[in-house]
């Protein structure tokens, strides 16, 4: 191999830190999802009017809405831009991460919930990787970041 291919094979710098940075919030969003797994059901007994049927509402209603917002979101991506859309799916999901922590009942857990998947970023996050890397690396790139 000669120097010039070495070059062209190794990640950019800005490769390397788009890769980084969309992989961290793709991971914070996954863990949103899966973090509260092992603990909530149990723990969702205390809040006024659980039961067993509305802590698995308050379980699922973060995927439900993740799939329902999922092509919008990236339809809305390709028209005003990534990064807004980006942007915007991480407010939906910490306005609904504040909601859900702060609830007092297990209605607002849902609707926390259920605001948390309603900022679903996974397409826009794909396209924006694919928007910054060169056609060599987008398949590693998007594998690193999930």
């Amino acid at each position: 191999m000669t120097q010039k291919q070495n070059t062209t094979d190794a990640l950019t710098n800005i490769e390397k830190r788009s890769i980084t940075g969309l992989a961290s919030i793709f991971a914070l969003r996954m863990l949103g999802l899966f973090m509260i797994f092992p603990v909530f059901s149990v723990a969702a007994n205390q809040y006024h009017g659980a039961t067993p049927f509305l802590i698995g509402i308050a379980i699922g209603a973060y995927g439900l809405t993740q799939a329902i917002f999922q092509v919008p979101f990236g339809m809305l991506s390709d028209r005003i831009g990534r990064k807004k859309v980006i942007t915007l799916g991480l407010l939906l999901f910490a306005l609904g991460s504040v909601v859900a922590a702060m609830a007092s009942s297990i209605e607002l857990v849902i609707l926390g919930r259920l605001l948390q998947g309603s900022g679903a970023i996974s397409a826009a996050t794909m396209a924006l990787t694919a928007d910054l890397t060169r056609d060599e690396h987008r398949t590693k790139a998007m594998a690193t970041i999930g």
